[in-house]
């Protein structure tokens, strides 16, 4: 499912800042030995940013995988997963979202590096929301199932956006990079841009 870090459809060359980053849409709520970022590191080439609202990404990390915030009441609540290892605790996210709409606040880096990603601030051009920030993506709009248990990839509609512009360990320039992603080939529209990795920081 996707997993991603965005800009707004209809801009051009603007991005997020990050560059390796893994992501992932299959697995089973058992504990994994192994996860796409520890065969990475085992390659010589570690992840240096890990984002999923799906899964761990390592088969160790047992900590948030992203937040989300409900419009109820403006509060906020982590969503893990349901063992090191495994896939999210959808029910988590279903509780804190019954009766009101979420949208996710921050991707959190399962690298320990912390190139988190939370809501792009305006650069070059604007975004839709108030003064100029991109829109973050509603927390409900893409279920999935992963290895029997129910979860949510990242919607990206025109106008939303995550970035951060302050990371630790990533590629620029004309550095080396690889990215691994899953995403969903039929949600795509004519415009661009969907940067993920080394851009501008504006």
């Amino acid at each position: 499912m996707l997993l991603l870090n965005l800009r707004k459809a209809a801009a051009t060359g603007v991005g997020v800042l990050l560059a390796v980053a893994g992501l992932v849409g299959s697995g089973t709520a058992q504990a994994a030995t192994t996860g796409p970022c520890d065969i990475y590191a085992a390659g010589g080439t570690p992840c240096v940013a890990a984002h999923s609202t799906t899964r761990a990404l390592y088969g160790a990390y047992n900590g948030p995988l992203y937040q989300v915030r409900r419009s109820s009441d403006n509060t906020t609540r982590d969503v893990g997963v349901l063992s090191a290892g495994g896939v999210v605790n959808a029910a988590t996210q279903d509780a804190f979202c019954a009766g009101t709409s979420c949208v996710i606040t921050i991707l959190y880096d399962q690298s320990g590096r912390n190139n988190r990603l939370t809501q792009a601030p305006p650069g070059y051009w604007p975004g839709p929301a108030a003064g100029g920030w991109d829109n973050l993506a509603d927390a409900k709009a893409a279920p999935i199932t992963i290895g029997g248990q129910k979860a949510y990839g990242v919607y990206v509609a025109p106008g939303t956006g995550y970035r951060n512009n302050n990371t630790n360990g990533v590629a620029t320039g004309d550095q080396p990079e690889g990215i691994y992603a899953v995403v969903d080939g039929t949600h795509y529209n004519q415009w661009c841009c969907f940067d993920y990795g080394n851009a501008q920081t504006d």
